[in-house]
């Protein structure tokens, strides 16, 4: 079997698989906008500052302004993984499904749970960032809550296009359920509605190491001081998000010399952060819970 085939056929099918779960894929930076930085790693993106206008003379003319641009630092701030072994006998017996629903199912249920709930934490525990907590026990008040979270952004001056709204699907539905003007207009305020499990929508967790007691698992958990996020609105342009490396890592049994068996790795090393002068961009309703 052909490995460097195999790997570029599973690479495609995961990259499919994960813009279909992601919920966060929709932030994804555009990578013409990053550049490395000294350090592998580092990404360095343009800030542009400027003078505002000024008094124009007839006499004399415009008054000479200052432009400035620079580049800033970002450090990559997520990078985990993790191998498994399928047994070559396993594998065959089973045509060769164990080994392809491990790759598919590893990414849909544990890779991208994950990188959805670190990014939705970072973005959240973002200092300067529009925040509220409070409970929701209806569509009306939903409904109340997302004009105010709009109107902060209005007044922020935070452009209306490229608006997300990120929200459960319980909120969600009651605000269905009201089928009224208001609840359908307050929906027209975002170029996207992304519909987030709860599991994935927390305001911090904790990444389990996989090797201490407890957390032999591996994956994430809601943090103790963790609470459920109702809903967030992000300007896209306010988020630093970058996937640099996301690659699965096949091995063959001929190729594995410790054991007569398929090895499957999985790495993914990326940035998700907020940029500090437009942390207005990005509103969050937290639970009490």
């Amino acid at each position: 079997m052909n490995i460097i085939s195999l790997c570029k056929k599973f690479s495609a099918l995961l990259n499919e698989t994960y813009k279909a779960s992601a919920k966060t894929a929709a932030l994804e930076s555009d990578a013409s906008l990053v550049r490395e930085g000294a350090n592998a790693n580092e990404l360095v993106t343009p800030s542009l500052t400027m003078d505002g206008l000024a008094n124009y003379s007839r006499n004399s003319g415009y008054v000479d302004g200052n432009v400035c641009l620079t580049w800033q630092t970002n450090r990559f701030n997520y990078e985990r993984g993790r191998l498994f072994s399928v047994d070559a006998m396993d594998d065959e017996e089973s045509q060769h499904i164990s080994f392809g629903a491990l790759a598919g199912e590893f990414v849909r249920t544990k890779a991208v749970p994950e990188l959805d709930a670190f990014r939705f934490a970072s973005i959240a525990g973002t200092e300067g960032i529009s925040r509220e907590s409070g409970e929701i026990a209806d569509g009306k008040t939903a409904v109340t809550l997302l004009r105010k979270a709009v109107s902060t952004m209005d007044a922020a001056e935070v452009p209306s296009e490229n608006r997300i709204l990120f929200i459960t699907p319980e909120i969600k539905g009651m605000i269905d359920d009201m089928d009224t003007v208001k609840s359908r207009a307050v929906m027209t305020n975002f170029e996207m509605v992304v519909i987030v499990p709860q599991s994935r929508f927390y305001s911090a967790i904790k990444l389990h190491d996989g090797v201490s007691d407890g957390e032999e698992g591996g994956g994430y958990s809601k943090a103790e001081d963790g609470k459920n996020i109702n809903f967030m609105i992000v300007h896209k342009p306010a988020v630093l998000q970058f996937t640099k490396h996301a690659v699965p890592k096949i091995i063959s049994p001929a190729n594995n010399p410790d054991s007569d068996a398929w090895k499957y790795g999985y790495r993914s090393y990326g940035i998700c952060s907020v940029y500090p002068n437009k942390a207005a961009g990005v509103y969050c309703h937290i639970s009490n819970a």
